[in-house]
């Protein structure tokens, strides 16, 4: 049986490790997910990397920094890994288009299709705050 405050103390730090491995593990096992070739050869991370590259000359200061605004809620560790997944995204909305340049409503887009749906209502607020009318994208954000 387990007696005195060092072993209650003990037991207690046993359960936050086990959280934080737990914790750690389930996103190590989503990395992996990515990473897993589809039919193609490819995997998700492959054709992300494709659609930055490809797009790379589309991107102006001004787009880069639109983007950067919108992954900034995006705790500092994360914010990379985040940009990269929805600027792939709207690389990829961009070469189905055969966009000349990435612009507001390509990024807007990409941004909903790329993110999960609690961080819509910071796009929503974000836009609001440019005075970016953002009815055209409610059909996107409803899906």
């Amino acid at each position: 049986m387990i007696t005195g405050w060092f072993s209650w103390f003990i037991l207690f730090w046993m359960m936050v490790l086990v959280g934080l491995f737990a914790i750690g593990g389930y996103f190590m096992f989503r990395k992996f997910l990515k990473s897993m070739p589809k039919q193609d050869g490819k995997s998700d991370l492959d054709w992300q990397d494709y659609y930055i590259d490809q797009t790379r000359e589309m991107w102006t200061d001004e787009k880069l920094v639109f983007l950067n605004e919108l992954v900034e809620p995006v705790p500092e560790l994360f914010r990379p890994v985040a940009r990269r997944t929805i600027a792939g995204k709207i690389g990829q909305l961009a070469l189905e288009e055969k966009a000349p340049m990435i612009t507001d409503e390509l990024i807007i887009r990409g941004y909903i299709l790329a993110t999960p749906k609690r961080d819509h209502k910071f796009l929503i607020s974000h836009l609001t705050s440019k005075q970016i009318d953002f009815s055209p994208y409610e059909k996107y954000l409803n899906a």
